[in-house]
Order: structure tokens, then sequence, then C-alpha cells
């Protein structure tokens, strides 16, 4: 692994969003890491790298990418957060991933790849458009010519907004303890919204704010074009379900030309 990591119990500010205190939690069961989530997208992914190397930017924990190298592709990756990356061995097929500690809008790791992939709505994660035409960039400077680049990310729900309103809940889920509340607060001047987070338990409760950045799938579009690739697949989801207008993500694949 490029640049040592290690767990610890305390927040390292050089983690971002996903220090210590998050990575504890982010391998619960469930959601995101449910097999029903999971598999799905390692055989997509596995067909698309057709035998080849795959990157991930942002690689996490490894959700994704360990059960990919498990399945034989040979997976690199980048990640900010060194709380995170430090999981990744843990799992089946995560010990033979080489993982690099940087942003994915520049961090360069060695070699040509055949598929670049990005998931979980993490393109989002970087608020700005010039961020994210670098994330495009970053991904096409990895891919050997033909090469393909994918992006798993939610459509903005500003469909359920009507006049006057900037939030969109999207988790109530009381309990006899407590509970958890998830909303969305969107400024549509700049694109920008935020994801927000509260936890109650007996002991007192919790609030966390995520930044996020929306982009239409037709600005990626562009932004693929300005860094050299063009659309090739656009799903709904890993099954390869056909996008239209009451589609809530997209899994969009473009080609480096």
């Amino acid at each position: 692994m490029s640049d040592e990591v290690s767990t610890t119990t305390s927040d390292d500010p050089r983690d971002g969003l996903f220090p210590e205190s998050v990575a504890a939690g982010y391998d619960g069961p469930g959601g995101a890491n449910a097999p029903e989530a999971v598999h799905p997208a390692v055989d997509l992914l596995a067909d698309l790298a057709d035998g080849g190397p795959a990157l991930e930017l942002a690689i996490g924990t490894g959700r994704i990418a360990a059960p990919l190298s498990a399945r034989g592709v040979p997976v690199s990756g980048i990640e900010l957060s060194r709380a995170m990356a430090a999981r990744i061995g843990e799992k089946p097929g995560g010990a033979d991933i080489d993982v690099t500690i940087g942003d994915m809008t520049s961090t360069r790791v060695p070699g040509e790849f055949s598929l670049v992939y990005l998931v979980f709505n993490t393109i989002a994660n970087v608020t700005s458009q010039d961020g994210q035409v670098d994330v495009f960039r970053n991904a096409a400077a990895h891919l050997r010519p033909g090469g393909l680049f994918l992006v798993e990310v939610g459509i903005p729900d500003l469909r359920r907004m009507p006049p006057g309103q900037d939030t969109v809940p999207f988790t109530v889920a009381p309990d006899a303890g407590g509970g958890y509340i998830g909303f969305d607060r969107y400024d549509v001047a700049t694109q920008l919204f935020t994801s927000n987070h509260v936890t109650v338990t007996p002991d007192g409760g919790e609030f966390r704010v995520v930044p996020f950045r929306y982009a239409w799938p037709a600005e990626m579009d562009l932004m693929a074009r300005i860094a050299g690739m063009r659309l090739k697949h656009r799903w709904a989801d890993w099954d390869r379900s056909r996008f239209e207008h009451e589609s809530t993500k997209q899994v969009s694949v473009w080609e480096k030309v």
C-alpha cells in the first residue's frame, strides 16, 4: 500500500469528511453494504473491466473494490482518508489492492487501466464544477485508449420541492430509544446541497452535515467531452435498466476516445 495507513482512535484532520469516527461505522450491515447492493455493482464492473485492471477513485473501505478483487480483477485505488483505507486489507480480496493516499482530482498512480470507476454519489463530494471536471480529467489520464469511466450518482430530488421549500427528507426511522432523520437541503442557484443526518440515542444525539454539489447527466457528459471521453452507456441502476425521466440515479459510462 502506497503511503502508510493505520487505524487510530482519534480523528485525523487530513481524513476530511471521513475520519476514524466515521470510518469505524462505515461497514455496518444493510444499506449500501447489503449483498443485494454490492453484488450487482461488482458483476457489472467485472464485465466492463473485461479482464483488464481497474482503478477506483475514492475507494473508501473497499466495499466494492475488495469483492471485485476477489473476483480476479486487478484493482488499485485512490483514497483521501487513511482511516477508511486502513480497513481495505481486512476484507477478502483487499490484501491484493494497492491504495494510494491522495485527492481523486489530481493524484496519479502508475499504469493504464481498462476501467476507472467512482460509486455511491462520491463525485458529488467534490463541491465545485472545476473540481468535478478535474475528476473526469484525472480518470481519463489513467485510462488506456478505449477504456471506460463509470460514475454512479443520484439525480437531484428537486421535483419533490414545492415553491419556497429547500429541504427534502429521505429517511425518517424512529425507534424506541431514539431514531434517525435524514434530509437534503438544496441551493438551486449554486447546485450546492447538504446531506443532513440527525441521530438520537438514549445517551444523546449527533447532527452531521456533509456538503455536496449536484450535476445533471448532460453536465457530466460535457465534463467527459472536456476530458476526451464520450458517453457509451447510461442506466438507471446496476442492472442496466433503462434511464428515464423518473429515474432516481444514473450509472453512466464514458469511453476514452
